[in-house]
């Protein structure tokens, strides 16, 4: 009886460690899955280009496109998705500042510099007196958008203001009188510039391309390469070393995915490489 039940207790160990083994390496070969939010443009595209480069690490990505810059966080924070690529540092600070959200930059990836567009102006000289400027609700952007305009001589901000959290309420000179509509939602800024034929109308870079304009030959004011609003790969702090989402970011440095970036959008999108 001792012998069959030394029998036992020795195969049943065999089945237990043989379990074990197979579950480690079904585990250490099986894809990870990551989804991950963004917006259609550039966003999301960039995130297909990177998609094959990832399977071939194991890692299966899932892209769940937005059209909007609110919901991406939302998620994230409820956890629908396992990170985002969409906004940029100062927005992702505001937004953490906002709400509460505990996320983490995992990396810079590009920058897409802000454009002024206007339908029938054509030169800085021939802004009129009382010029509307119309800019998105997000608060975010109006220090960046102020900027431009100070770089041009058409406004000048208190110089006690960082520019990045500038509002409007800090211009100080305002030469031309320029009037500021900050109603509109960053989504519809391309219909509003179609519309508004007079307005000098600040448009995202990514809405800016999906209305089919060309941001270096068609802005009227561009921001330059050394802007400091960065987009980034967000996710939760909890999740910071993934080793699935570290790799992401890895893939969306690498020299495949950055030469992509200058030659698809032609300066539209400028690539980085570091946070």
């Amino acid at each position: 009886m001792k012998k069959l039940w030394t029998g036992v207790t020795a195969l049943l160990l065999i089945l237990v460690l043989s379990a074990c083994g197979s579950s480690d390496e079904s585990s250490s070969s099986g894809k990870t899955e990551i989804k991950v939010g963004a917006t259609s443009i550039p966003h999301a595209e960039i995130l297909q280009q990177a998609k094959p480069i990832l399977k071939e690490k194991g890692i299966s990505l899932k892209i769940e496109e937005y059209q909007d810059y609110i919901l991406p966080n939302k998620d994230l924070a409820e956890g629908r998705i396992d990170a985002n690529y969409f906004q940029h540092i100062p927005y992702l600070k505001a937004q953490k500042e906002e709400h509460g959200y505990d996320f983490a930059n995992l990396g810079g990836i590009h920058i897409e510099p802000m454009g002024i567009y206007s339908k029938n102006i054509s030169s800085i000289d021939e802004i009129k007196e009382g010029t509307t400027v119309i800019m998105s609700r997000s608060v975010a952007d109006h220090g960046r958008i102020l900027s431009l305009l100070e770089k041009e001589g058409l406004i000048k901000l208190d110089e006690s203001i960082d520019a990045v959290n500038a509002t409007v309420e800090d211009i100080v000179e305002n030469p031309k009188n320029l009037k500021f509509d900050t109603g509109i939602d960053a989504a519809l800024l391309p219909k509003t510039y179609k519309r508004e034929e007079g307005a000098l109308v600040a448009i995202n870079t990514n809405y800016a391309i999906q209305a089919g304009l060309n941001p270096s030959e068609d802005a009227l004011i561009l921001e330059d390469s050394e802007s400091p609003y960065v987009n980034v790969v967000a996710a939760k702090s909890e999740d910071k070393d993934s080793k699935a989402l570290q790799t992401l970011v890895e893939v969306l440095h690498s020299e495949e995915i950055q030469t992509y970036i200058k030659e698809e959008y032609d300066g539209a999108v400028v690539p980085v490489d570091g946070k």
